[in-house]
């Protein structure tokens, strides 16, 4: 007859071979349950390695692992020819009851703070739900060209590199990483840049990029020129420092930079937000012309130019244009980008080109938000540089990108035909629609959300002279493309009658 410990294991333990879990952790993780629940009680012998791996048929092996695996997070303790034996562990820390709750509710955690503080305005979320099928984005990539197993294989290999533990144990940095090598060799061969590791910062994304330069360069009331339609995040981050946003006019060729020169004076100006290839949300392209006023301004006037280069990677006709900060000779420009929008996001980093004085001040920034970093990633991201598979992958998907941009601009030819605006762009994976005549785009966002296609409040564009939606095609594929504008298309139908 079984013991009753043996009984109760054999009801108790359950397991899946084929579990990404291995079959002893799953084994290991139930019996532990087991002792929190009180089934297993302190003091009570576990059956011996022979007796569990025939009552659990099971190798023996795997019964010693798994009693090794109790046994070094402290749930029991072997005995050398007697046996394994529950030993629950001490409590830590004691419970400290709140006299003021009511009673049976001493665990409760409270709902609001006990003290005022400000929340942030400018940090409100923008983040929506989706409860439809479809959606709509500003532009993002699509993580399905993505290929898993290749990723899976990178990011093994560079966690099997002796070189980490070093790296993460290090307390100094006077020599520039492998890293930071390779991603200044790339940005020269690529922007045309004649920078050294020292010139550059790599950080998680260029959201954070911005917010450290902000922090640095920004006292509250510092005016930040904008386009008149621009980049919400940035926008949000700016504000956030308390910086006052005046907006420029945008056209075809860009900010118009004799605006700025009329109606601004020498020293007003603390920085000129502007989009490197592809102005937000317009995509509309910072001519060649303007690029050298604004530079030549930005050296009369003493202000920053803070170039974002948001979607550098994919360019579809001709070249992207290069980076203004390539050509700045008088320290005016900071740059931000992203390398690795081709991989997952999570392999995905921001960096910042800039003169080294402000690059060593944004360093001693960055260690008080990220200390550590992520040198599996960066390992990881070395390699891809220096074997050229970075552009293998970017030359790869930008194709895909671009037939999906031609067979959108296609699908809106067939079901708009006149009913909107677009000029297709040399780049980028959003298309700027414009609607004429004008209609309440709050109104379609509703009707279309009915319709099982979500359009979030980031990109719809609308006041008295603007009615326009930055449609995201990036992440959609050409049955999904049509889909997306046949809906729309019905939606737009729906609302423009009423």
């Amino acid at each position: 007859m079984n013991s009753p410990v043996n009984e109760l294991l054999k009801q108790l333990i359950h397991f899946e071979k084929n579990s990404s879990n291995a079959v002893f952790i799953q084994i290991a993780q139930q019996i532990s349950d087991a002792i929190q629940r009180g089934y297993l009680t302190k003091g009570t012998a576990l059956p011996g390695s022979r007796t569990l791996s025939q009552l659990l048929n099971i190798h023996r092996n795997t019964v010693v692992a798994v009693y090794d695996e109790l046994a070094s997070q402290g749930w029991v303790e072997i005995i050398p020819n007697k046996g394994t034996f529950i030993i629950v562990p001490e409590q830590q820390t004691a419970k400290i009851k709140a006299l003021s709750y009511p009673k049976n509710q001493e665990d409760a955690y409270a709902k609001t703070t006990g003290f005022d503080f400000k929340p942030s305005f400018h940090l409100a979320t923008t983040f929506q739900s989706q409860q439809t099928k479809f959606a709509l984005n500003d532009g993002q990539p699509d993580l399905r060209l993505h290929p898993i197993y290749q990723f899976s294989k990178w990011y093994s290999a560079s966690m099997k590199r002796k070189t980490l533990i070093s790296k993460w144990n290090e307390t100094t940095n006077n020599t520039h990483s492998v890293y930071e090598n390779q991603l200044c060799n790339y940005l020269n061969a690529t922007r045309g840049f004649h920078i050294k590791p020292k010139n550059l910062i790599s950080t998680r994304s260029t959201e954070m990029s911005l917010y450290i330069v902000s922090q640095l360069l920004l006292q509250p009331n510092d005016i930040v020129l904008v386009g008149n339609l621009s980049n919400y995040a940035a926008n949000m981050i700016f504000q956030q420092v308390g910086a006052a946003i005046h907006t420029i006019p945008i056209d075809d060729n860009g900010l118009d930079v004799e605006f700025i020169r009329k109606h601004f004076i020498k020293k007003s100006i603390r920085c000129v937000y502007v989009c490197s290839n592809r102005h937000y949300p317009t995509t509309h392209t910072l001519s060649a012309e303007r690029r050298l006023e604004l530079l030549k301004l930005a050296k009369e006037y003493e202000f920053a130019i803070i170039e974002d280069d948001y979607d550098y990677d994919f360019q579809f006709e001709g070249s992207a244009m290069l980076p203004m900060a390539s050509s700045d000779a008088n320290g005016n420009v900071i740059y931000l980008g992203k390398l690795g929008q081709s991989l997952f996001p999570s392999f995905q980093t921001g960096f910042v080109v800039a003169p080294y004085n402000l690059i060593v001040e944004a360093k001693n920034y960055l260690k008080m938000l990220d200390r550590q970093g992520d040198v599996v990633q960066e390992q990881m991201l070395s390699e891809l540089i220096y074997e050229g598979e970075i552009h293998r992958l970017i030359k790869k998907n930008t194709i895909q990108y671009k037939q999906r941009r031609d067979f959108l601009c296609e699908m809106l030819t067939q079901y708009f035909k006149d009913k909107v605006q677009w000029t297709k762009p040399s780049g980028g994976l959003a298309i700027w629609l414009q609607f004429e005549p004008k209609l309440s785009l709050v109104k379609l966002a509703e009707v279309a959300e009915r319709n099982d296609l979500l359009l979030p409040k980031t990109i719809l564009y609308q006041d008295k002279n603007t009615c326009a939606i930055r449609f995201g095609f990036g992440h959609l594929n050409e049955e999904e493309i049509e889909i997306v504008v046949k809906k729309l298309k019905f939606s737009y139908n729906l609302v423009s009658k009423k």
